[in-house]
């Protein structure tokens, strides 16, 4: 079932894009950094670049389809600017999960046709020519000495025509009644699934767009960084040929502003290999330049959550379970049904002779009645496999509905719960930034050391990576949201503002 498709769907995206979380703390110890600053347990997501690569690319394919496209290839001249809105329209147009999806609708629909042809009349026509000689000796045919004739071995050649229209069509047939019934309800479970994977669909263009973004965030702090290493480099440069400082001292400086250049380095290799991720979720094409049209940072972080309460009936895969329910329902309906009589006509016209020019009426009516009499065990076995089909279908819609009303209270308390961290992390950062400007002054007027700046330095980039962090978190709980409620689209102008 699609809908099933689609759940493992966002949990493939919640695996490669969230990954586990660490402590920025931690980061920030990795880096060596203080701990005072940016130590607040923020989830930060690991690239979803990093562990997605498969030996066999038609495995990963399959695996997962949602993290596939087939990309028309057009290439724009210059740098586009995508938003949110854009990056998922071209998503739900060019994702091969979606796609995938669409043509099952397709396959459903023929399903469904081919269930109300059985119910209608089916007219054919059909004409022939035959030319025979038959041998009498061949079928037995022998008369008598006494009657004084001798029959010839063959008949001689001889010909019959005939042009014939043929209608035939059942009149009562409860069975395929029920049948087209069941078809025409998994048609529109079909139909609702597909509209479910277009929620998957933004949940997963939006979750690789937000790393996108917090890539370039990172990629804009490190050249900060970058910038302010090579400043203290040259400050400190400056007092050790004055004399001033240690040697030990420039020879830090410098090794910090190399580890800022790969710091550099790094967070653009890393951003490009973003930028391919999420290519190949939307659709765009690899050669094609893009950037995201805005950071989406704490101004709009205080956006207001969908007033949406928890209730499910938004979700198009819980509606789309409770018509493959009713189809169930419609099974068992048919399967009892094969105990009925079934009625049925048919009926012939048209013309026969030596040859068209002599033709003469020919025509036949013919009506039926069948009643199954005794038939091994078929129909009963057929019963009992419907009605488990249908207590099946009812619990999954029993645990889908507990999983939905699940989903929203969950992704309801992660928003507050980054709502909260980022708040903290934005502080942490203010407070990191102020930091690290009192030790400059100290620095410059000979109070301190060239330690102290560097170790302020670094925690204020944990302070800002943890930052980053906390709205990666935020934006794709805020992401999570729209999706457990359904109708994600509807909700992105509530969650992300404008942009």
């Amino acid at each position: 079932m699609k809908r099933h498709v689609a759940g493992l769907a966002v949990l493939a995206m919640q695996v490669i894009i969230a990954g586990p979380p660490v402590a920025s703390a931690q980061v920030a110890n990795q880096q060596g950094a203080s701990p005072s600053f940016g130590s607040i347990n923020t989830p930060r997501p690991i690239n979803p670049a990093t562990d997605s690569t498969n030996p066999s690319a038609r495995a990963t394919q399959s695996l997962n389809p949602y993290l596939g496209s087939a990309s028309d290839g057009k290439v724009v001249n210059g740098v586009l600017t995508l938003s949110l809105a854009d990056a998922i329209a071209r998503g739900e147009k060019y994702n091969l999960g979606l796609i995938d999806d669409q043509q099952t609708d397709a396959r459903t629909r023929a399903q469904r046709e081919h269930a109300l042809a059985a119910l209608l009349p089916q007219i054919s026509a059909r004409a022939e020519q035959d030319f025979e000689q038959l041998s009498f000796q061949q079928i037995g045919i022998k008369l008598p000495k006494s009657a004084g004739i001798v029959l010839p071995p063959t008949s001689g050649a001889f010909g019959y025509s005939e042009a014939r229209i043929q209608a035939e069509s059942p009149v009562v047939n409860f069975r395929l009644l029920d049948k087209y019934k069941q078809q025409k309800k998994l048609e529109q479970a079909s139909l609702l699934s597909t509209t479910d994977a277009r929620d998957v669909v933004a949940f997963a263009v939006g979750a690789a767009y937000f790393q996108v973004v917090a890539s370039q965030a990172r990629l804009v702090a490190a050249q900060t960084a970058e910038t302010a290493a090579a400043e203290l480099n040259r400050q400190v440069e400056d007092q050790f040929k004055s004399e001033v400082s240690p040697e030990i001292d420039a020879l830090k400086a410098r090794v910090e502003l190399s580890t800022a250049k790969q710091r550099v380095v790094n967070a653009t290799n890393d951003l490009e290999k973003d930028k391919l991720t999420l290519d190949r979720v939307a659709g765009i094409p690899l050669e094609q330049q893009w950037k995201p049209s805005g950071l989406y940072d704490a101004t709009v972080s205080t956006t207001p959550e969908p007033a949406s309460s928890t209730t499910t009936q938004s979700r198009s895969d819980l509606a789309s379970l409770k018509q493959e329910v009713s189809a169930a329902e419609f099974g068992v309906r048919s399967a009892h049904a094969e105990r009925l009589p079934e009625i049925s006509f048919a009926g012939t016209y048209g013309g026969g002779g030596q040859n068209p020019a002599n033709y003469n009426q020919v025509y036949s009516v013919q009506g039926s009645i069948s009643v199954s009499i005794f038939t091994s065990g078929r129909i009963r076995s057929d019963v009992h496999e419907a009605e488990a089909n249908l207590i099946q279908r009812r619990a999954e819609y029993l645990d889908l509905q507990g999983r939905v009303d699940y989903d929203i209270r969950t992704a309801r308390l992660d928003v507050h719960a980054s709502t909260s961290a980022v708040k903290v992390a934005l502080d942490n950062r203010k407070l990191a930034n102020k930091a690290l400007e009192q030790s400059e002054d100290r620095f410059k007027n000979g109070v301190t050391n060239y330690l102290e700046v560097l170790q302020a330095q670094q925690a204020q980039e944990a302070a800002n990576d943890n930052y980053v962090a906390s709205m990666f978190s935020l934006n794709v709980a805020k992401m999570a949201l729209a999706r457990a409620l359904g109708s994600a689209e509807s909700h992105l102008g509530e969650l992300f503002g404008s942009n």
